[in-house]
């Protein structure tokens, strides 16, 4: 795989051996540029392509966020991870996804960081990384795409009304052991 960076290589097969046999059917993708993994994700659901899938684009050139908000991966691979995870689910309720992903996020991370709203992850009092969910119906599935974007290395702040955090500003920066074995690891 491709090195993202100084401090990320994406083992797409390495997630795939852990994840796939508790999800059938599911697929790693790795692509060096995209415009919105989210955007792409819920395209291919719109057109029946309802697998589970992980789409990492080492520089995202067109992200979202919240409120259509605008999502800036930087210009090289490195300066942002950004991923969306498509999956069908059958949920009655999915009033706590976003808590439960934004919840994930933060306890995976560092021990520092703090949710703000379900979908915004801070480290004191600046953003590190947003998380955008967005589903979409088809026929009798219901399809949820969950994108995340964290900031790696130091960002630009200009026309942002906060100024960016950024994993690395973590002194103590560790991965939590996860119950999908590899994956933090496979991260760095």
């Amino acid at each position: 795989m491709k090195p993202i960076g100084l401090a990320l290589t994406w083992q797409a097969e390495a997630i795939w051996e852990a994840v796939a046999p508790v999800l059938p059917g599911f697929t790693v993708e790795v692509v060096p540029e995209m415009n919105s993994t989210n955007t792409e994700l819920m395209r291919r659901a719109r057109a029946g392509q309802l697998e589970p899938v992980l789409l990492v684009a080492e520089v995202q050139s067109a992200g979202r966020g919240r409120v259509g908000r605008q999502w800036d991966s930087g210009g090289r691979p490195g300066d942002v991870l950004t991923f969306s995870l498509g999956l069908p689910l059958q949920m009655a309720d999915w009033s706590g996804l976003s808590l439960a992903v934004g919840l994930s996020v933060v306890q995976s991370l560092h021990p520092d960081l703090r949710l703000k709203w379900p979908n915004d992850v801070w480290l004191a009092d600046r953003k590190l990384a947003g998380i955008l969910i967005e589903t979409t119906q088809v026929d009798q599935t219901r399809y949820a795409v969950i994108g995340v974007g964290i900031n790696i290395t130091p960002r630009e702040a200009a026309g942002l009304s906060t100024a960016p955090a950024w994993l690395h500003a973590c002194q103590t920066w560790r991965p939590c052991q996860s119950a999908v074995p590899s994956f933090s690891e496979s991260l760095l």
